[in-house]
């Protein structure tokens, strides 16, 4: 049996966004083919703590609290690094690792270090890139210092994984990465994972946000300028002057979360709608159930995993067209794309699908069959596919 060891900043139930619950989704389904997982990971500021979980071998690191301060925060992920070495140089001794597995520039240093003592093979996974982010400015610390470890660490790996088609291309465009040592493997989802709540429930927590006959469109997410969010409440006042009755909720936190608020007020929206602020899983996914439309604006989107949520959860859903959204939401199948930076384009594909019941429920019918492509087993497959080219050995059952 293969042995890995796979590094990540987090790893629930410390969960900081969506490479936690991607790391947690992979691992089990890798140990479902027979391969183990070993995740070194942050415990929070209590005590270091092993444990086991879906069969997954976790490690946990005492870590302080992340500062808010980006420049703060490279300093802190520099640290986090330096124990998550010394924790890794022990497993090494107690364990003989094939292969490293790291997401993101957040663990480079640490994943470099270990490949190197263990002399296995680095895969990392680039989930999101700085020069991306910041729509390729990163001449200023942090992005300078964050955007050249991406690129240090991307050339540095036996082989890459992107979430897209899209993603793939910026790795090879802007690291210089060879483009057969990149490997595009999608993020996955479980349906189980968004289990419905009783009607009863949901049409509570609906009377909280619009009456029966308003309808409810919703902006889900980090909120920061990346995602769009800006686009979408520029588009509001159009959207409701051509749906009346519609109400917009905002569920998230982020950076750019104090510029909505006021941008909301300037366009005198405040009253149409509701910031809700950070939420947890439990009601996060509830809220696409009780929306009549998911809108995702985002300017920089690698994957779009809130587009698959939305759909796995039977909510129509219209998209930007850029980034991995094309690949992840086909246009007039499983949902609607918009032109980015477009707030007019925005208004007039929700006007569409707000007015629309028929055409609603088609798209709903539709993403219901289409994210079934997305399947956690077929992401662990693809990936055990790369350990095995790797480590020379096939991986899992035959």
């Amino acid at each position: 049996m293969t042995r890995i060891l796979i590094l990540s900043w987090e790893y629930p139930p410390l969960i900081e966004g969506g490479l936690a619950r991607h790391v947690r989704k992979l691992s089990e389904a890798l140990v479902e083919r027979e391969v183990e997982v070993h995740v070194l990971t942050r415990g929070g500021e209590e005590s270091a703590a092993e444990e086991n979980s879906g069969g997954v071998h976790i490690h946990r690191i005492v870590e302080p609290k992340r500062p808010t301060d980006l420049g703060e925060f490279v300093a802190w992920v520099e640290r986090m690094n330096s124990d998550m070495l010394a924790a890794g140089v022990e497993l090494g001794d107690r364990y003989d690792f094939d292969l490293v597995h790291g997401h993101d520039w957040l663990v480079a240093n640490a994943c470099d270090h270990l490949t190197n003592r263990f002399e296995a093979p680095l895969v990392t996974t680039i989930h999101a890139t700085e020069y991306g982010r910041h729509q390729g400015w990163v001449d200023k610390h942090p992005q300078t210092y964050i955007h050249g470890v991406e690129r240090w660490i991307t050339n540095r790996s036996d082989r890459v994984i992107a979430c897209s088609h899209y993603m793939r291309e910026q790795i090879v465009d802007i690291f210089a990465v060879e483009e057969d040592l990149v490997s595009v493997i999608p993020n996955g989802i479980d349906p189980d994972d968004l289990p419905a709540q009783e009607p009863a429930e949901l049409a509570k927590l609906r009377a909280e946000f619009a009456a029966p006959e308003e309808k409810l469109v919703l902006l889900i997410g980090r909120l920061v300028y990346e995602k769009g969010f800006q686009l979408a409440l520029e588009a509001m006042p159009t959207v409701i002057e051509g749906a009346p009755g519609t109400r917009f909720l905002v569920a998230g936190s982020g950076t750019h979360e104090s510029e909505l608020h006021r941008q909301a007020e300037e366009l005198g929206l405040m009253e149409h709608g509701t910031f809700l602020g950070w939420i947890g899983d439990d009601v996060l996914h509830s809220l696409y159930r009780i929306a009549d439309l998911t809108v995702v604006p985002s300017i920089y989107e690698p994957f779009g995993l809130v587009a698959l949520e939305a759909m796995a959860s039977g909510c129509p859903c219209i998209v930007a067209d850029t980034g991995g959204l094309r690949e992840v939401v086909p246009h007039e199948e499983a949902g609607l794309r918009f032109r980015a930076h477009d707030p007019d384009a925005l208004a007039e594909v929700a006007i569409r699908v707000l007015t629309d019941d028929e055409l609603g429920s088609r798209l709903v019918a539709e993403a219901y069959e289409h994210v079934r492509s997305f399947d956690w087993g077929d992401v662990a497959e693809q990936t055990a596919a790369v350990y095995a080219d790797l480590v020379g050995a096939k991986l899992g059952p035959a």
